[in-house]
């Protein structure tokens, strides 16, 4: 019977895989720029809302706007599975704001780049309070209580999320072109 030169337990790799004794691994592969390294090389930061960061903008744009999506589609269904016509109406209606705001803020995942990074992030903080109050307002809170609990989480959501959110533009869109 013939042996095979190919192991398959991890600690008996022919000595042809592996690295010379006298290299260090590290100097092998040279690790290449996060995925944070290249959004803050390639994008343009917002300025901050009232003119001061109140927290640690931890949470990348890119989940931002995935959360936007996902917020707004949500809200959307919520609404209409909910039992009464006014919950449904808030419901499609937040949804729906919130996806065309998203298809239209100047970030990485949006179709056309006409809204300003800093006005998203006001509409953001408009729609978490909006999401928040309409069962309240609208009077469903009682009526479609699994509506409005999505409804109020996700308002809450998106108000966390902004505050904590590195807002960055792709373009720029909105700003004036700098004098020289």
């Amino acid at each position: 019977m013939a042996q095979s030169n190919v192991s398959l337990g991890a600690y008996e790799l022919p000595t042809t895989y592996l690295p010379p004794p006298d290299v260090p691994t590290a100097a092998l592969v040279p690790p290449g720029p996060s995925v944070r390294e290249v959004q803050r090389a390639t994008t343009i930061p917002s300025r901050p809302l009232l003119g001061t960061a109140p927290l640690a903008r931890i949470v990348p744009q890119g989940a931002h706007s995935v959360l936007d999506y996902s917020n707004g589609f949500i809200v959307a269904l919520a609404g209409l599975s909910a039992r009464t016509r006014s919950a449904k109406i808030a419901g499609v209606a937040l949804g729906a704001s919130v996806v065309f705001v998203s298809m239209l803020t100047d970030y990485r995942l949006s179709l056309a780049k006409r809204i300003p990074i800093e006005a998203h992030e006001a509409i953001d903080h408009a729609f978490g309070v909006s999401a928040i109050a309409a069962p309240f307002v609208l009077g469903y809170a009682k009526r479609s209580p699994l509506a409005a609990l999505i409804h109020v989480a996700a308002g809450a959501v998106t108000i966390v999320g902004a505050l904590l959110t590195d807002y960055r533009a792709v373009r720029g869109a909105g700003r004036r072109a700098r004098r020289a």
